[in-house]
């Protein structure tokens, strides 16, 4: 809805109209309900959030819950200033909760319509003309908006959307089974108008004297409706204040009285449901239950002690047993863990499992194989159940290096002496990834929590590192003494200890896994002065990890407080937050391209300058790699600068490799004589006219490209110039057949003189390889094939499919085939190696291992294609590339009917001309594998016939033509 457009209702009601039974006659269209205890500060501008609504036809009822403030005396102030338009009541006792005051304002309310507002949060200004307009156009006995959480005490305006993907647009519900995420979701009873006369029919009113009061009223609320309309405008802003002293009843998830109310509420709103008949929405509410309610009481046990680690043990246990064990599969493993842990009581892997729901991607366990499976812990294997939910094969962990794990460091000892502290630890080492005759090594470092005041770090060696089977075990001594921080804007400092194993480095943070184990104060002397702090104390971070923290003399800060605030203090932070919104934005995105286009794009272009990139900086590998290794075995005398995007590992050691959209990158991009890519620089930096871009592209096309996608040609006429001015750049693009100028060249708008017919340079050696068979010589596997690990009387198969986007930005590419059981019917017979689309990942489970590898992080597919006997893919390019061997293909073509209808579309039909079987399931792909070589020979023509169509260019000297062409005049002599 518009809200801005002029509209007649400015006074909703301009004569008399009938009032319906419950309402007030000649009433207000809308009542808004304010609760308030002991808020007399912000209770005004809750009201005034009122009544400055667009829609004037509005009223303020007012309910104080017995404060003690003198919040009922602003309340009657605020009622008198405007007779008619506020009212203020006064409950008779506090009623500790918002049921009652809410319950009081309903009856109160004289409003056709009611919503409800808290004393410390505001409506938006539009929010009732919004949501009367839609109430009254649908019929809707409920209408909920957007509402936004809004941290008031943060310093970025930071705000925070309440479940947005609900209210991406106006829609209207006849029952809330349509949309069950929004019961399950959105619990709050303060972003909705309801229509009085349906609070009144349906009985509905709020719990007294139990917490959490919205989810059971909001549940009831949603079950009765008879229509619900959504509307995707801002209504409700959540006033958040982080630093507040008093926790809201929300978050004193350190009171077992708040968990006890929690499940009270969670048991009604079952039996509603089941009274309901919505078994649909009680099986997504335990899966909600599982992701979010639980998890806000489990980060909290590791500050607990045993008593109320056993007391919240029971009351959950109790409940976790009504929940549909289906649930626990729509969950993240560690969510169906931990819940499983805490409903057997095993406290010692429950509470390593937490620190893991806490910091996402951190090993808090040891691991176990079992049967080629990987399990969180070795208990509880023998439970069918718990067997299933502890396998955490598909995590992926026994897969990882030992620096790309984020290990547990648990803190067993601490000891503070004067200026020095003592230290102990056990760092967690899963499935042995730290091998026991590792060369180990410890550093412990402490560093200032700001980055924009971290200028030094202070670092302790470890004493003694030693192997303990499943973990590594450590001690040290820091002299906190030598810690020198500038005081006041450093205050937190944390710790990281880094193991260096056999040269390779993981870092850790340390876990306090016991409350009351790190106490002690230790002297430090400030950089600024020691008014400012002369004491250093440990703490324990929200995620559990200890850390440092300044403790200034109290009269002494009294001053340097003063000072803070004062003039010169307010000067200093001024001075210091404006240089630091200067270097973010001499480091942001549109900084660096005014700085490529004005500034570096004016130096002189460096003759035999050429700026190499694969897959936008991901690999080193394809044509370019192809023509940078030609240029090389010529001697040709050039610069060369290859781009990266995440690690150098991997490019040549004899180029000068730059960071993709680092500064060098860009001055690199615009001084070269030559850009050779494979896929697009960034789009918004224009080419100079004295540098030559080379377009190798990376593979012929079956599904449409370019400007023959509907999503390109829905783009807008600028939108469409824009992308055209991007392909504008190429000088040449590299063409292996003229499948791919009547594709990929029209596609793109290619003038024909861009066009380079040569084939592509990274195919020379798939084209030498099957010269060489051709010619009788036997196939050489080579370094590769011993690398990997493959025996000589195993065949290899290569998977290797298209990209797979499985959305909300997963990259994790689940097989579409049983990878146990293929191993299991094939293993004697072939060694199958898997490469994911570069975008997507895979995770093979440990029973497959020496017989199914994943071969993804290999930088270049070509050497790969080389080494396999016959590929398996589905609409990938790389069959175009394979077709070059003459060696059996397989398609394996599952998703074929959504691919084609409902994906992008495809440029011929894969069915018609596929130069090999095209199998739809598992059982079909099984039978076709049955034999390379009856499949070699069933399907020579068909390869035939399609090499003919689709790489009649690749001759095998696309490298050398291209190098001839562009860069022979730099060879020496």
């Amino acid at each position: 809805m518009n809200v801005d457009q002029p509209r007649a209702i400015a006074e909703h009601r301009t004569e008399p109209a009938a009032s319906p039974s419950g309402a007030e006659p000649d009433g207000p269209a809308v009542s808004v309900v304010v609760i308030v205890y002991n808020d007399a500060a912000r209770l005004p501008d809750a009201v005034r959030s009122v009544l400055d609504q667009t829609l004037q036809d509005v009223e303020v009822v007012i309910v104080d819950d017995r404060s003690t403030d003198g919040s009922y005396e602003v309340a009657s102030g605020l009622a008198a200033t405007h007779p008619g338009r506020v009212r203020a009541f006064r409950l008779p006792e506090n009623s500790g909760g918002c049921g009652a005051p809410r319950n009081r304002g309903i009856a109160e309310a004289r409003g056709t319509y009611v919503l409800f507002l808290d004393s410390d949060d505001v409506l938006e200004r539009n929010a009732c003309r919004n949501m009367l307009e839609a109430a009254e156009a649908t019929g809707a006995d409920l209408v909920s908006g957007l509402c936004v959480r809004v941290h008031v005490d943060s310093r970025t305006g930071k705000e925070v959307k309440w479940y947005p993907w609900l209210y991406e647009r106006t829609r209207t519900l006849e029952s809330i089974s349509e949309l069950p995420d929004l019961m399950v979701f959105d619990t709050l009873s303060t972003n909705k108008c309801y229509r009085r006369q349906f609070l009144l029919d349906e009985d509905l009113r709020f719990p007294v004297g139990i917490h959490y009061e919205d989810l059971l009223f909001s549940a009831q609320a949603y079950a009765s409706a008879r229509r619900i309309t959504l509307i995707p405008n801002r209504v409700y802003e959540w006033r958040v204040a982080d630093k507040a002293e008093a926790k809201s009843i929300s978050n004193r998830r350190d009171e077992i009285a708040n968990f006890t109310h929690r499940m009270e509420i969670h048991r009604r709103v079952d039996r509603l449901l089941a009274d309901k008949g919505h078994l649909d929405l009680k099986f997504a509410k335990d899966v909600k239950f599982l992701k979010h309610d639980l998890v806000l009481h489990l980060r909290e046990l590791p500050f607990r002690d045993v008593a109320y680690r056993e007391e919240f043990a029971a009351i959950a246990r109790q409940y976790l047993e009504s929940i549909d064990r289906a649930a626990f599969d729509e969950t993240e493993p560690i969510h169906a863990i931990c819940a499983y842990l805490l409903q057997v009581s095993d406290w010692d892997n429950l509470l390593p499992a937490v620190d893991t729901l806490t910091n996402r991607d951190k090993i808090s366990s040891p691991l176990v194989e079992r049967d080629g499976r990987v399990f969180w812990c070795a208990e509880h294997l023998d439970d069918p159940f718990g067997r299933h939910v502890l396998d955490v094969t598909e995590v992926g962990h026994h897969v990882k290096p030992v620096d790309r794990m984020f290990l547990r460091n648990a803190l067993t000892s601490y000891e503070s002496t004067g200026g020095t502290v003592r230290l102990a630890g056990r760092i967690t080492n899963p499935l042995g990834v730290i091998p026991a005759g590792a060369r180990l090594a410890g550093e412990l470092e402490f560093y200032a929590r700001r980055p924009g005041v971290r200028f030094q770090t202070f670092r302790f060696p470890v004493a003694t590192v030693r192997h303990a089977g499943e973990t590594v075990d450590w001690e040290a001594t820091a002299a906190l003494a030598a810690v020198r921080p500038l005081g006041i804007v450093d205050a937190v400092w944390d710790v990281r200890l880094h193991l260096d194993v056999d040269g390779t480095r993981t870092t850790t943070r340390l876990t306090a896994a016991e409350p009351g184990l790190a106490v002690g104060q230790s002297p430090v002397r400030p950089r600024l002065t020691r008014l400012v702090a002369d004491r250093i104390e440990p703490v324990v971070s929200s995620r559990g990890h200890l850390s440092f923290r300044l403790v200034p003399d109290k009269k002494a800060n009294v001053l340097v407080q003063r000072g803070v605030h004062g003039r010169a203090g307010t000067l200093a932070k001024t001075g210091y937050r404006k240089a630091r919104t200067l270097r973010k934005e001499l480091t942001s995105g549109d900084t660096k391209i005014r700085l490529y286009h004005e500034v570096f794009s004016r130096l002189p272009v460096r003759k035999g300058l050429v700026v190499f990139e694969s897959h936008l900086g991901r690999q080193y590998s394809d044509s370019p790699r192809a023509i940078y290794e030609e240029m090389r075995r010529q001697g040709l005398e050039f610069e060369p600068v290859w781009a990266y995007s995440d690690s150098p590992a991997g490019f040549p050691d004899d180029a000068t490799l730059v960071r993709r959209w680092s500064l060098p990158y860009l001055r690199a991009l615009a001084q070269a004589e030559f850009w050779v890519d494979n896929q697009s620089y960034p789009l918004k930096l224009a080419k100079r006219p004295d540098t030559t871009y080379i377009q190798t592209w990376h593979g012929s096309a079956l599904k449409r490209m370019g400007f023959d996608e509907a999503e390109w040609k829905l783009k807008s006429r600028e939108e469409q110039a824009e992308q055209q001015r991007t392909l504008d750049r190429f000088d040449r693009f590299l063409i292996r057949s003229e499948h791919d100028v009547r594709t990929l060249a029209r596609a793109f708008r290619l003038q024909e003189r861009t066009l380079l017919r040569v084939g592509y340079p990274r195919n020379d050696a798939l084209v030498r390889a099957r010269q060489r068979e051709e010619t009788g010589a036997a196939r050489e596997r080579g370094a590769l094939a011993a690398e990997l690990g493959i025996p000589e009387d195993r065949q290899i198969l290569l998977y290797a499919p298209t990209f797979r986007s499985r959305g909300n930005g997963q990259k994790r590419f689940e097989l579409p085939f049983d990878v146990e059981r293929f191993a299991d019917t094939f293993g004697d017979r072939y060694v199958l190696l898997i490469r994911s689309h570069y975008l997507n990942h895979v995770v093979l489970p440990p029973s497959v291992r020496g017989r199914v590898i994943d071969v993804t992080a290999h930088h270049d597919v070509t050497p790969l294609l080389a080494l396999a006997d016959g590929l398996i893919t589905d609409y990938s390019s790389v069959m175009f590339d394979y077709a070059l061997l003459d060696r059996p293909m397989f398609f394996y073509a599952y998703d074929y009917d959504a691919y084609v209808h409902e994906d992008r579309g495809t440029y011929f039909d894969l069915l018609e001309r596929a130069p090999g079987p095209v199998v739809r399931t598992e059982d079909e792909l099984h039978a076709a594998l049955g034999s390379l070589e009856e499949q070699s020979v069933k399907y020579a023509p068909r390869r035939e016939q399609f090499l003919a169509a689709f790489g009649e260019y690749d001759q095998g000297t696309a490298a050398r033509a291209v190098v001839d062409q562009f860069f022979g005049q730099w060879r020496r002599g």
